[in-house]
């Protein structure tokens, strides 16, 4: 297949759920781990076409979700100095801090942007000398590549008033310690199919053998993602736990090498906690010392983040697979998209968002 619309052909659709019907014998329990899935999962109501003995469940796939509050707490801290610009993907404007979110901090006057790029805060940096451009590098795999390149670009071009406030986390550490976690009960996962576009899948064969835990990259289409969960039934059925290839059309399995040079040229691998979920060891990546002098958290002497959460909010237990958003008692009463208790209620990747916005296709039970 080589259009979009193939992968969202109901007759596809169908066929690929009667197979998952007739494959599935016990119960299973599939994490995907990407909120981009997990959004594609419930408006297309592919939730609902599964047999009962399958139960999705959706993990910390969500960037913004998983930023910590300490690291918030600093990017608004920023936002208040007089001579900073602080720029960022527009989703987390509107995350909750201790005590406020950017979006509330640009009310009060903070000169906050937002933008698609980050080569584009270092334009602003060129044409704004006396002030300080940061950008808040948030994300998994993914974005790491952009951002390695916005440093690597104000390097180049001696811009020497940008700098980045990183955020970013890595897949692969996050699945360990989900399933190393002793309230675990994840059979498989469905891999997100971007990252291993930048990564590559080499990582997932140990967490494979280690845990025999089936794990299958897949894309976002529906199609893509019905396959994706038939081949996990098929390895859960067989007992077999290998790393299968389901997004071939775009993940190659060396994943994209002039990408990881890039993040390995501006970034190193470090401890990394992790919102509602706490610190995850090796799972973070921080900028090298080679390039000191762009990282926000060094040039404005902030201190070590902390990841505390919300009490009422219950983000870690759904992004670890324990409970699914409607099971949390403040879900569309006192947590909302307009006011949201944690990040999985108000990022594009949520679950939280996604189970509100799409009520209307969804079973609670």
């Amino acid at each position: 297949m080589k259009f979009i619309t193939e992968f969202r052909d109901p007759e596809l659709v169908e066929k690929y759920v009667k197979e998952i019907k007739n494959r599935v014998t016990k119960p299973w329990t599939i994490m995907e781990i990407c909120g981009g899935q997990t959004h594609s999962l419930v408006k297309n109501g592919i939730l609902r076409m599964l047999p009962e003995e399958i139960s999705m469940v959706h993990g910390p796939g969500c960037p913004v979700c998983v930023t910590p509050i300490g690291i918030i707490d600093e990017a608004i801290l920023l936002s208040l100095k007089s001579n900073v610009i602080l720029c960022s993907f527009g989703d987390m404007l509107r995350v909750p801090g201790t005590s406020k979110s950017l979006l509330e901090a640009k009310a009060e006057g903070a000169d906050v942007r937002i933008l698609y790029s980050p080569l584009e805060a270092v334009e602003i940096a060129k044409k704004n000398p006396v002030k300080e451009i940061v950008f808040f590098a948030v994300g998994f795999e993914t974005t790491a590549p952009a951002n390695a390149m916005s440093v690597i670009s104000a390097y180049k071009q001696g811009v020497t008033n940008y700098s980045i406030l990183a955020s970013h986390v890595l897949v692969p550490p996050a699945m360990e310690a989900i399933l190393g976690d002793p309230e675990n009960k994840i059979d498989a996962f469905l891999a997100a199919g971007h990252v291993c576009t930048i990564m590559g899948i080499d990582l997932y064969y140990p967490i494979a053998e280690k845990y025999q835990t089936p794990i299958v990259v897949t894309g976002f289409e529906p199609v893509d993602l019905l396959q994706g969960i038939l081949m996990a039934i098929i390895q859960l059925e067989n007992g077999s736990y290998l790393v299968e290839n389901q997004y071939a059309r775009c993940v190659q399995a060396e994943g994209n090498p002039k990408a990881i040079e890039t993040i390995n040229e501006v970034f190193e691998i470090s401890d990394r906690s992790w919102r509602g979920i706490g610190e995850i060891p090796l799972s973070g990546l921080d900028v090298r010392a080679k390039y000191e002098n762009y990282n926000a958290r060094l040039k404005f002497g902030l201190g070590t983040p902390k990841a505390e959460t919300a009490n009422e909010c219950i983000s870690g237990e759904i992004m670890k697979g324990l409970k699914k958003p409607f099971q949390c008692p403040h879900f569309g009463v006192k947590c909302k998209p307009e006011h949201p208790l944690g990040a999985p209620m108000v990022s594009s990747e949520g679950a939280c968002a996604a189970y509100f916005q799409y009520q209307n296709v969804l079973e609670f039970n």
